[in-house]
């Protein structure tokens, strides 16, 4: 024994073995976006959260600056959108099956490779950011892994990459375009489905649904003109709603927006804008002041129509069947002649003989993918039988709901033709209500195609992918 050691101290380091690694570091506290970004995937992945909801509050948890959050956004977004792709590419580049990797592993791979391919980061600053995040969340040995993965994935851009991956064009053109664009092959023939077409129409279907949308808002009637909208703001006004205004994306928090805040505008799609003013352009026969949203949650066009209806000193009753979206209509329609009853659309037991009608469905969505890309890769073929049979339950109610000479609107934000035309002409023969062309009632509105039906799209009218039909009882 060292006499000469002094009592209490520790062996000499030459002779002390390593120290164990007894977990992961925390990550680097220089780079909250990608922190942020990767928290929100995994919200996204385990809690079935929207990412539109869960990053702002994640960017205000983390205290994130503007220029972080921007980055944030960009790689939250993106990420989600392109997941079919990037996983293809990541299955490609391991040695192991993607249902083997760790999920918050493969969450950050994803998150890498599309920062490699489609932003204008440096190849080498994405490779090392994304292993210093993987390094503070699960460790080095996994990080290691994961520089491997990246590394092989920046091989290629992305060109090459689905030149090598994706289906031959010539002999399957929807599958080709789906992975192409990042979509589930069955969502790809739906679209062409819907578009009658399987190739220039589908890729420019495909392709913008694939693009970052701009933010549209509704300058509510009676409080501000979409002119004053836009100069607030400094957006520019929308091509048709006389109360659109829109944004550039990636332009910040709209809902930090002074007149949105106010309540003098929402935020809100064009395409949907457009669809609730085609319910009050429909002519009716005799009196027009009694008005119906059938499916009201969580109330953008009740509060459009709401507004109009109460300028011309008629009322709106708006229905919600869970409480806490009949909340949300409440607080937006509160200084308006609406009235919130939280029941079931199809039994609402309310006194008929309303003048208008709108039935905004529940649906798949698949109208708002560029605005919900998580949606993409959580909705399934499986979903269509509970939802139509819903919405062909909500037509059917809404004409019952609708006095002799008055409009029923039937609006979903689906190209699906099972969610579209099939609801409508089951209703039709089934209640002996007849079907107006809306394509009048979407005034200055080009391609709106043969009728009676309209159908919106991202690449012919930068809207969402709502559809409407007109129906008069």
């Amino acid at each position: 024994m060292n006499q000469n050691r002094p009592r209490g101290t520790s062996r000499p380091n030459q002779s002390r073995p390593p120290r164990r690694n007894k977990g992961p570091s925390r990550p680097p506290a220089d780079d909250p976006a990608r922190l942020v970004a990767l928290e929100t995937l995994r919200a996204v992945r385990e809690r079935d959260s929207y990412a539109n909801l869960a990053l702002p509050s994640l960017l205000r948890k983390h205290r994130v600056g503007s220029r972080d959050a921007a980055l944030a956004t960009e790689l939250t977004y993106g990420t989600c959108r392109a997941q079919g792709l990037l996983d293809a590419i990541v299955a490609e580049c391991s040695a192991r099956p993607l249902a083997d990797v760790d999920p918050v592993l493969l969450d950050a791979l994803r998150l890498g490779v599309y920062q490699l391919l489609r932003t204008r980061i440096p190849s080498h600053a994405a490779v090392a950011a994304t292993v210093d995040l993987v390094r503070g969340q699960a460790g080095s040995k996994l990080a290691g892994f994961a520089n491997a993965v990246l590394r092989h994935a920046g091989e290629r851009d992305e060109q090459q990459w689905i030149e090598q991956l994706a289906p031959d064009r010539a002999t399957d053109p929807v599958g080709h375009l789906a992975l192409r664009y990042a979509h589930p092959r069955w969502i790809a023939h739906a679209f062409a489905d819907a578009l009658g077409s399987t190739g220039a129409e589908l890729e420019a279907a495909l392709a913008a649904d694939d693009a970052r949308p701009a933010v549209h808002l509704t300058a509510r009637p009676g409080e501000i003109s979409a002119d004053e909208l836009a100069a607030i703001t400094g957006g520019d006004v929308a091509p048709y709603s006389p109360y659109g205004v829109h944004l550039e994306a990636g332009a910040g928090d709209p809902g930090e927006l002074e007149p949105v805040q106010e309540g003098f505008a929402t935020v809100q799609d064009e395409g949907s804008q457009l669809a609730a003013l085609a319910l009050t352009r429909a002519d009716v026969e005799g009196s027009d002041t009694r008005w119906l949203d059938l499916c009201a949650g969580p109330g953008g066009k009740a509060n459009l129509l709401g507004a109009l209806v109460t300028l011309d000193g008629g009322t709106l009753d708006a229905v919600e069947q869970t409480r806490h979206r009949a909340d949300m209509v409440s607080r937006v329609t509160s200084d308006l002649s609406v009235s919130v009853h939280v029941t079931d659309g199809r039994q609402p037991e309310l006194t008929g003989g309303f003048d208008r009608v709108l039935v905004d469905a529940p649906c798949t969505g698949l109208g708002a993918l560029r605005r919900r890309p998580e949606a993409r890769w959580r909705r399934q073929p499986s979903d269509l039988t509970d939802l139509t049979h819903t919405q062909r339950g909500l037509l059917r109610s809404a004409v019952e709901l609708t006095r002799p000479g008055g409009v029923v609107a039937y609006v979903v934000c689906s190209p699906h033709l099972a969610e579209t035309v099939d609801v409508v002409s089951d209703v039709l023969k089934s209640t002996g209500a007849r079907q107006l062309d809306a394509r009048p009632c979407f005034p200055g509105v080009d391609d709106l195609g043969e009728g009676p039906n309209v159908q919106l799209w991202p690449h012919s009218h930068g809207t969402d992918a709502m559809f409407c039909a007109l129906l008069q009882v």
